[in-house]
């Protein structure tokens, strides 16, 4: 969805290379390249998974930025440690890494939405501190 987002702005290719959709734990393990430890740890919804497919995508996409969101966007799958609408939000530039913990309430789409949108205030907010 992110993605989409920044690829609906005609010229985005000339910043935005690419990404990857990884859904389940075995892509972001296989593909992205999360250290399994670090799954089994502290779950595929946490800090450091954010933090780690931030520096992955950043790496495999040879970008400046990589941006990694990891969370439960619902009907089902929360816990009371980890409820539904839980979202952690990974940016990799240069030498800074900053994740954001986040709740967001509302419907599985709704939750996706308030996702991307943090992303980009995020994203905007770096970028503009450099």
């Amino acid at each position: 969805m992110l993605g989409t987002l920044i690829t609906s702005i005609p010229g985005s290719s000339e910043y935005f290379v690419g990404g990857i959709l990884a859904y389940s734990d075995a892509i972001k393990k296989r593909v992205v390249g999360v250290k399994a430890r670090t799954i089994r740890q502290f779950g595929a919804v946490s800090t450091q998974v954010a933090r780690e497919m931030a520096l992955a995508v950043k790496r495999r996409m040879m970008s400046h930025i990589g941006i990694g969101i990891t969370g439960i966007a619902g009907p089902s799958g929360g816990s009371k440690e980890k409820p539904v609408g839980l979202v952690y939000i990974g940016l990799a530039m240069k030498r800074r890494i900053v994740v954001r913990k986040f709740v967001f309430k509302g419907g599985r789409e709704a939750i996706r939405r308030s996702a991307c949108k943090q992303a980009l205030m995020l994203l905007h907010e770096v970028l503009h501190e450099t």
